[in-house]
Formats: structure tokens, C-alpha cells, sequence
């Protein structure tokens, strides 16, 4: 076999291997692991990058991808387009972790739920601005109670966000309208990444916006988020199916095991790139 060949294969195999992303996610800034690149940083050092991002830089988002996230990344192309957009990704799943452990990669965990509480109780100061997309009004009034917020600038978009463009828009018009260090985009995965997107297009929102789900119900006080025990021993996961059976017994012991095979898929396309490669150092 000529080594024109085989430089096909081993591009055909690293496909395989990584999602590829925009030339930003190169060399040692990040990692590749299953189908997404994740930055390399700390849960601390990603806090301090956000929060001294000045806030009238033009819009920059923050994506939080979980297992959910990497199963259906390898179906719907909308979120790997989303994801390559991201100032940072952040791992937000400590089972992630524990494949990544396993498979001898280092992926740093950052959770969306913990980022999001200490931009609150660390960085946000109540008197400042702070925009949230989605939540109710529950969560916006959990907000204020607990942290004493004054300006609190909400946006609740209507169901269907996703496959609604006008309202998709309207959610980034109010983003711009309301300018803030901080824009909460709370709807879901990928309709909060939708919004990100809508924002960058305008090319008129600022500060960071972030990714972050269900966080604020967990600050508010509206959900319960799982001991620090559970989160200790990776079982986050089981809190909330306990919690919330109906909506998550799908996500996490149907959709959730489909990792295992996106997780087996990378493995055995990481060996035959490893061995491809040596064959070809070999010849030379």
C-alpha cells in the first residue's frame, strides 16, 4: 500500500477520533476526548476567566457539555456547529470524568451548576445588571431573595424555542438591548447555544453569555441539586432521576448508556490511529 493511502486512512481514522473544530482548539489549550474538544482549565482558573473578561467586549458564550450532550452530538450536526463556536467548553459531567480517567485523559471538570454559583456568590455584585433567558418566576424571585439582586433584566421565551427562529432572535434582541457582564442563557441544550449563536450574529450584544441549563433552578431553590456526598461519588445522575423519574429516567438509563458505545467507537479508533501511525514511522 502506497503512504498516499495511507495518509488517507489515517485521516479517515483521526475523523474517528476528534470532532473537528475551528483551528482555535489546537495544541495543548485543549483536549480531545469522544466527540468534543474540551478546554484545558480548572474549575478556579475558567472562574477567573470569565470574570475578568471586561464587559463591553463584544458577546462571547460558554458551553457545559455533559454526557446528554455527547451522545446526541454525534447525531444532530446543529450542535456540533453550535459547540465550535464557544469561547470555552467546560466538562460539566463527573462521570465524563471518570471515562476520560479511565482512558487516561485528563479532562477537567467545571459544572455548569457550580460555575454558575460562584459567578454569584463570588463575583456578581447585586446592584449590577444580570440577564437571564428562561427560568419563571419562581426562579427569577429565589434569585433575589438569595442574593439580594436589584437589576435583574428576564426574558422568558416560549416553548418551542428551538425550532422557532422569531422567538430564537428576540431572545438575542433582548440579550443586546439589556447590555451585562453576565447573560444566564437557561432554556436547554441546543436552544440556549441557539440563542449564543443569535447573539454572536447580531454582532451588537455584549459581556458572556453561559450555557448553563437548569442552574438557576438549583439557586433559586425551585430543584433540589443532589448532597455534596453524590456529587463526590458521581451519582449527581441518580439524585436527579430520583428527583425527577419521569423527565429523566429516558436521559439517563436509555440515552445516557449510549456513551459506552460513542465511548468504545473512540477507543477503537484511537488504537488503530496509534497503530497506523507507528506502521508509518516505520517505513520511514
Amino acid at each position: 500500500m502506497s503512504a498516499h493511502l495511507d495518509l488517507h486512512r489515517l485521516n479517515a481514522i483521526a475523523s474517528d477520533v476528534v470532532w473537528q473544530g475551528p483551528d482555535r482548539r489546537n495544541g495543548a489549550r485543549h483536549i480531545w476526548f469522544l466527540n468534543a474538544a474540551f478546554d484545558r482549565i480548572s474549575a478556579d482558573v475558567a472562574l477567573k476567566r470569565i470574570a475578568e473578561r471586561p464587559a463591553k467586549k463584544p458577546f462571547a458564550f460558554v458551553v457545559t457539555p455533559n454526557v446528554d450532550h455527547l451522545v446526541r452530538l454525534q447525531g444532530e450536526s446543529v450542535l456540533a456547529r453550535l459547540y465550535a463556536q464557544a469561547w470555552l467548553t467546560v466538562c460539566d459531567s463527573r462521570v465524563l470524568e471518570l471515562i476520560a480517567e479511565l482512558s487516561g485523559e485528563d479532562v477537567d471538570v467545571t459544572t455548569g451548576s457550580d460555575l454558575t454559583q460562584a459567578l454569584f456568590d463570588e463575583v456578581i455584585d447585586p446592584r449590577e445588571p444580570v440577564v437571564v433567558i428562561g427560568g419563571d418566576q419562581g426562579v427569577i424571585d429565589g434569585l433575589r431573595a438569595r442574593y439580594g439582586l436589584t437589576d435583574i433584566r428576564w426574558h422568558q421565551p416560549p416553548m418551542g424555542l428551538k425550532s422557532n427562529p422569531d422567538a430564537i432572535a428576540e431572545c438575542a434582541a433582548f440579550v443586546a438591548a439589556n447590555p451585562a457582564r453576565f447573560s444566564f442563557l437557561c432554556v436547554g441544550s441546543p436552544q440556549q447555544e441557539l440563542v449564543a449563536e443569535a447573539c454572536l450574529e447580531r454582532g451588537d450584544c455584549l459581556g458572556v453569555g453561559l450555557c448553563v441549563g437548569a442552574s438557576l433552578d438549583f439557586l433559586s431553590g425551585k430543584a433540589r441539586r443532589a448532597p455534596k456526598w453524590m456529587q463526590n461519588l458521581r451519582l449527581e445522575w441518580m439524585f436527579r432521576l430520583i428527583e425527577e423519574p419521569r423527565r429523566m429516567w429516558k436521559r439517563y438509563l436509555v440515552d445516557g448508556l449510549k456513551v459506552m458505545a460513542l465511548w468504545w467507537r473512540w477507543r477503537r479508533a484511537r488504537t488503530r490511529l496509534h497503530d497506523l501511525e507507528q506502521d508509518l514511522l516505520g517505513r520511514g
